[in-house]
């Protein structure tokens, strides 16, 4: 069932700030992204954990076609992290991984995985990458891994080779007692990237690169290099995790214009990739490293997802594949076996704001806290993304308001995210909601009446009240 209501009588807000006002082009500008892919917004599952989140936590499944039924395509999904390089492949092993631990919340310091492994990846209705070892330089064995995913996985997209090399240490395997530096990575990468593509026959296999950061090593440096390798590259992979958790800063974290800077490094790793002919991706970000700290729960990290995501694909990115670690132990999940994460409501409705779209636009000059996006479909505008990024938790919640210019309609529809403060978490009874409505703790399916606000168009413009922490999205 499906709620109208005139966006005026929703919210009692405070006296909104002096007025924004955006002209919405009627064709892409010249400042719009390139080409959007069917699914930008995808999941990493870390390696030892990928078999528990597919059998054993009952939302999975639902959350992924969640989002699947907004775009029609399966979120792309990456199986990899730490525990990438700590695996072992295991032909005679009948178990997807077999590993122990002192403590459930802990993950393991080296595992085995069989071939179910690669069954259970094949099961997935998206696109697949693989994150396999290279840092136990056991380099036979990566490659029969690599050839059961390529022979099992018919939807596999791309093979990791090692998991954030910039962290290896001349006492790794890999580094065979020499020092490990940047040079060292990519002789390492270009060779082992020649020997699994000979072996599989195969090119336009590799996710190169999978550095944290751009520093020491860099997607830049790592292509500079690459000549002739780089048709076996399939994209270049960065890894981004904004925030530490014992300098967790979240207004700054779901900030517009922190946004803009955090991101900026990136803009030179995207355009290395471009240069080659290759896709830029962020196979693995998150809030917060070591599994997010107090901030990565909360409705504000939502919030940093939805504008994260468009800001990175105007950036020059393809995709993100937000990390999902270590069950029971996870403050940045967006689910688990019990409780909802509030950020899967903002990568829910960055998924609603892209479906089916073509490219994005931004309307501001990312200096300030408020943020506004055309969404283009089939040459035309067809939803605007208008998002208030300025903190709240107690007190008078301040508001914004935004007026729109060269809509052709009489009027338009729009669609609400929204909870009751920034620092709002589901397990402590404060849910989000996407247009009215929430999602269940432990199943995620989708429950409560849809709320759609109208607005009247007058003049071909029409204006919008936003809340502190908020976001819309007008469909024109």
């Amino acid at each position: 069932m499906t709620l109208i209501h005139l966006a005026a009588g929703l919210l009692a807000v405070a006296a909104p700030a002096s007025a924004l006002i955006f002209d919405v082009p009627g064709s892409a500008p010249t400042n719009a992204s390139a080409q959007l892919v069917e699914a930008p917004v995808g999941l990493s599952l870390e390696f030892f954990t990928f078999p528990a989140y597919m059998n054993d936590v009952d939302a999975t499944e639902t959350c992924l076609k969640n989002l699947k039924d907004l775009t029609g395509t399966w979120p792309p999904l990456r199986i990899g992290g730490t525990t990438q390089d700590r695996a072992t492949y295991d032909a005679s092993s009948s178990s997807a991984v077999t590993y122990t631990v002192s403590d459930p919340a802990d993950a393991p310091s080296s595992l085995t995985f069989g071939p179910p492994f690669m069954s259970l990846a094949a099961n997935y209705g998206g696109q697949v990458i693989v994150g396999l070892n290279r840092r136990l330089n056991n380099q036979s064995n990566t490659i029969a891994a690599a050839a059961l995913a390529k022979d099992t996985i018919n939807n596999l997209y791309a093979i990791e080779l090692g998991n954030e090399p910039n962290f290896f240490s001349d006492s790794d395997p890999i580094a065979d007692g020499a020092s490990w530096d940047a040079a060292a990575d990519y002789k390492s990468q270009l060779a082992w990237q020649d020997a699994v593509c000979q072996n599989l026959s195969a090119s336009g296999l590799i996710s190169a690169g999978v550095y944290f950061g751009t520093s020491p090593m860099s997607i830049a440096g790592l292509s500079a290099v690459e000549d002739d390798a780089n048709d076996l590259v399939k994209d270049y992979c960065s890894h981004n995790y904004p925030q530490s958790p014992n300098t967790a800063d979240l207004a700054g974290l779901m900030s517009h214009s922190g946004i803009a800077s955090q991101i900026q490094p990136f803009a030179s790793e995207a355009a290395a990739a471009a240069a080659k002919g290759k896709a830029h991706i962020f196979g693995e970000t998150n809030s917060a490293t070591q599994g997010g700290g107090g901030i990565s729960p909360t409705y504000g990290a939502s919030l940093w997802i939805l504008d994260y995501v468009m800001q990175t694909l105007l950036l020059g990115t393809q995709a993100l594949y937000f990390h999902q670690g270590t069950i029971g132990n996870c403050p940045y999940c967006w689910w688990g076996r019990y409780n909802m994460g509030a950020p899967y409501y903002g990568a829910y409705f960055a998924t609603m704001a892209l479906a089916n779209a073509d490219q994005i636009a931004p309307l501001d000059d990312q200096t300030t806290p408020y943020a506004a996006y055309a969404i283009y479909q089939g040459g035309a505008p067809s939803r605007i993304l208008l998002y208030n990024s300025d903190y709240y938790t107690t007190g008078t919640r301040p508001s914004q308001t935004f007026t729109l210019n060269g809509l052709s309609s009489s009027s338009v529809t729009a669609k609400r995210l929204t909870a009751p403060y920034s620092t709002s978490r589901v397990d402590r009874g404060q849910v989000p909601t996407v247009a009215g409505r929430t999602f269940a703790n432990g199943t995620c399916v989708i429950q409560g009446d849809e709320v759609v606000e109208t607005s009247t168009v007058s003049s071909g413009s029409a204006t919008f009240t936003l809340s502190a922490s908020e976001a819309l999205l007008i469909y024109l």
